[in-house]
């Protein structure tokens, strides 16, 4: 298995369109924005004399510790043991740091590692996806859900709008995180994110009101025939403007041929509602929200970590006790 530096935006998205288990943190403009927001990275190829997989290397430069991180990568057509051995080769070789964290998108039971599992996650283990080529969407969805949709549409103080004014979503998205107590993302990680994703139409910003107010905002990547429903904002409000800010982007993704819709992260060990009635994790709420529209769980891989040095363990113990002073 050789393995080369790919230069070629066509050449790498060409790759990740004959592939299956992938997320937009694999796209070129992933790496793009890794760069803007100051971080090095290498794309790299697997080839057998064709390429069989691809992976984004990311440097992180954080207060925790220095480290390789590949999110939701390596993407491979098969041969999944063979390209991991040769990329574990490769990352012991690229720099000089403690440890490389991977994100993996590949389901759960699909692949085996003796890694070390990792203290935290950086991008989600687990998600919900609703298939968009199901015939009756509203029919599938839960009761309740399904209800406020229809009551919603009805509802002339409701108003979902696409916008381009970032700082509008950035007010309402710090608002959140300090009703929610969680640390947002900076406005210029918003800002770059959402500037380089536009250069490809590939990025929506959907603002709801009710009576005039903003009170819902969403931010939807759109990618090789997936949506994902990646920040989201919403402040307390009686009428379902969320719900219907969902399906409106819902149907944009089927306007652009979007086969699946992806909720993003859900909270961990969560087979049905019953679960979430029992969990206390942050994220129950969001998750029994998400999973109203309908679809499935995606479950992958634990993220692992590949130690280089014992400084790793520096890392390691602080992320352990962040984790718990957050209730994760």
């Amino acid at each position: 298995m050789q393995i080369k530096e790919i230069n070629s935006k066509k050449q790498w998205e060409d790759f990740l369109f004959l592939t299956e288990e992938k997320t937009f943190l694999h796209s070129w403009n992933w790496g793009e924005f890794q760069k803007k927001q100051g971080n090095k990275i290498w794309r790299i190829g697997f080839f057998d004399p064709k390429l069989k997989g691809v992976a984004l290397i990311v440097k992180i430069q954080a207060k925790r510790g220095t480290f390789l991180f590949i999110p939701h990568g390596p993407v491979v057509l098969k041969e999944k043991k063979i390209i991991f051995e040769s990329l574990k080769k490769y990352l012991k070789k690229l720099d000089k740091v403690s440890f490389a964290r991977i994100a993996f998108v590949w389901e759960k039971d699909s692949f085996s590692s003796s890694l070390k599992n990792s203290p935290i996650h950086i991008h989600p283990e687990e998600t919900w996806e609703l298939d968009l080529t199901t015939k009756d969407l509203l029919g599938e969805m839960r009761k309740t859900t399904r209800y406020l949709i229809k009551q919603g549409l009805k509802n002339p103080d409701i108003q979902i709008e696409k916008s381009s004014d970032l700082k509008l979503f950035n007010d309402l998205y710090l608002k959140t995180a300090k009703r929610h107590n969680f640390i947002p993302f900076s406005y210029k990680y918003l800002l770059d994110q959402f500037e380089l994703f536009s250069r490809d139409n590939q990025i929506s910003l959907y603002l709801g009101k009710y009576q005039g107010e903003i009170v819902s905002g969403a931010i939807i990547v759109f990618w090789q025939n997936t949506a994902f429903y990646h920040h989201g904002a919403s402040l307390s409000c009686k009428a379902p403007v969320s719900y219907i800010l969902q399906w409106k982007a819902i149907e944009e993704a089927i306007k652009r041929n979007c086969k699946k819709y992806n909720f993003w992260g859900i909270a961990p060990d969560i087979q049905n509602k019953e679960d979430l009635k029992k969990s206390s994790h942050p994220w129950a709420g969001l998750t029994l929200f998400k999973m109203g529209f309908g679809g499935y769980k995606k479950e992958y891989i634990k993220t692992k970590d590949l130690i280089f040095s014992p400084q790793y363990y520096l890392t390691y113990f602080f992320e352990k006790l962040r984790k718990k002073k957050r209730h994760l």
